[in-house]
């Protein structure tokens, strides 16, 4: 795989996660992969950048207010059936899962965020999406 940059959407209406969000992350979460951010602290902004922007991955906040990760998720993913970018959304709770899955998710981490988890997850998730593969992590 070639060196190459990946857009990830930070989606949370609290700056501070979206903060935490980008440090777990990284701009370098593998050797191979760079990545860049753009944000977004409301669903509109978040479906306008999903809209306007070749995103690559949405790391999602699953406590965000009032519109949640897990419900943007299934929005965007019934809206856009062959075009939603992979999600990934952080859950503060491990029971939480099972909605994940309903909301068609792809991917899921914890709060806590741990930086070597969350780098490895965005990581597969980024390269599996770039050679067509299936993304599911969760």
């Amino acid at each position: 795989m070639t060196d190459r940059t990946y857009t990830v959407l930070l989606y949370s209406d609290d700056p501070k996660v979206r903060d935490r969000m980008r440090l777990a992350v990284g701009t370098r979460p593998a050797a191979d992969l760079r990545v860049e951010f753009v944000e977004a602290d409301d669903y509109d902004a978040c479906v306008r950048l999903v809209d306007d922007y070749e995103i690559d991955l949405m790391l999602l906040d699953g406590e965000a207010t009032p519109a949640g990760g897990l419900g943007l998720a299934r929005q965007i993913k019934d809206d856009r059936p062959n075009a939603a970018p992979p999600t990934c959304v952080v859950l503060a709770r491990a029971a939480d899962r099972w909605l994940a899955a309903y909301a068609q998710v792809d991917g899921t981490l914890m709060y806590p965020l741990d930086p070597i988890e969350t780098g490895r997850t965005v990581a597969a998730m980024l390269r599996s999406y770039a050679t067509g593969g299936p993304v599911t992590t969760a």
